[in-house]
């Protein structure tokens, strides 16, 4: 049976005073003695009264919470943005409050609501695959609530974001892979309404043209980031006539699949086929061969997403100004992406 949490009118009906007597010796008013303050405060341990922040908080127009929410925090990408976000909150004061989208609108939308009613100060979010409206992202301004985007953004939504630089980690990539020697280079993309696989796109395009290569148009495949159509549009460019001898991926779980897909066809890597991805996640630098990838430094990403709110929003700074910070990817280059070569 959950027993009554004690309240504060439960300590000042036990002391005999009113409740706005009790909450001054606690909050050690000078109004207080030092001999009542004490009295209050030992009855207080007695009954096991917790003291109430969040609503303290509220009463000084602020819940000391922060909202994030992203699609899957199983991915390392997210796990470790999270961790940058504690250690800036914490180091403010502020309590983090996470939740998932799972890639659906509808629980994005969910989750938004959840964090609204929680009153938090600000949300920071990373939205859905499914996500191409920011109606529902609106809202949480309108509720008073500031909003911060990270690594997949909205571009119509003004304000502050914080993402890679992708597309030059994709142009670069695809250089990479033309100085081991690959040159008929195929592109695993996402949903390209969404600027993150947008601007990946365009930093491959922009080293394909620089190159002066003609890629055939059945190899850049778009929106297949489940493992299932990754295998398929693999596959099936694979068994062409004249097959692609290297992939440039918008993320690991696709490289996996990649990578599987091509031993399932006897297909050597790195030797016969390149595969590069983003992300960098743990089990990336594990296989064999082991994939290459991009570093997003994701829990500096994090950091600098939550700085964004005690460094700048809270300073005032924030209304009418739209912001990007660009956090540095690292590529590292495994034996994925690397073979050797006179060429």
């Amino acid at each position: 049976m959950r027993h009554k949490r004690t309240t504060i009118y439960d300590l000042a009906r036990e002391l005999g005073v009113s409740a706005s007597y009790v909450s001054r010796a606690l909050n050690n008013h000078p109004s207080i003695s030092e001999k009542v303050r004490v009295r209050v405060k030992k009855k207080a341990v007695e009954l096991n009264y917790k003291h109430n922040l969040r609503a303290a908080n509220l009463r000084q127009g602020s819940s000391k919470i922060i909202g994030v929410i992203v699609p899957d925090i199983g991915l390392s990408f997210f796990s470790e943005a999270i961790s940058g976000m504690e250690e800036i909150c914490f180091h403010n004061n502020h309590s983090l409050i996470i939740c998932q989208s799972h890639e659906s609108f509808a629980q994005e939308c969910k989750a938004i609501d959840t964090l609204v009613h929680q009153n938090v100060d600000c949300i920071l979010i990373s939205v859905s695959l499914e996500t191409q409206t920011f109606a529902h992202l609106d809202e949480i301004r309108k509720n008073g609530i500031e909003i911060i985007q990270f690594d997949r953004c909205l571009d119509k939504l003004s304000g502050y974001r914080v993402v890679n630089d992708n597309k030059e980690l994709a142009y670069h990539i695809v250089k990479l892979l033309f100085e081991q020697g690959y040159k008929k280079i195929a592109f695993l993309g996402g949903p390209e309404h969404l600027p993150i696989f947008k601007s990946r796109k365009e930093g491959y395009l922009k080293a394909i043209k620089e190159k002066k290569l003609i890629i055939p148009y059945n190899f850049i495949v778009d929106n297949i980031l489940s493992r299932e159509k990754t295998i398929e549009a693999t596959k099936e460019l694979l068994e062409l006539k004249d097959p692609p001898d290297a992939f440039l991926t918008v993320c690991d779980d696709q490289s996996l699949a990649v990578l599987q897909t091509a031993e399932l066809l006897g297909i050597k890597v790195p030797e016969e086929l390149g595969i590069f991805g983003f992300a960098n996640e743990k089990f990336a630098g594990l296989l064999k061969p082991a994939l290459s990838s991009v570093d997003q430094h994701s829990k500096e990403l994090g950091k600098q997403a939550a700085r964004l709110y005690f460094d700048n929003i809270l300073n005032g700074i924030s209304k009418g100004i739209n912001h990007e910070e660009i956090v540095k990817g690292e590529i590292i280059i495994r034996k994925s992406s690397s073979r050797k070569t006179d060429k």
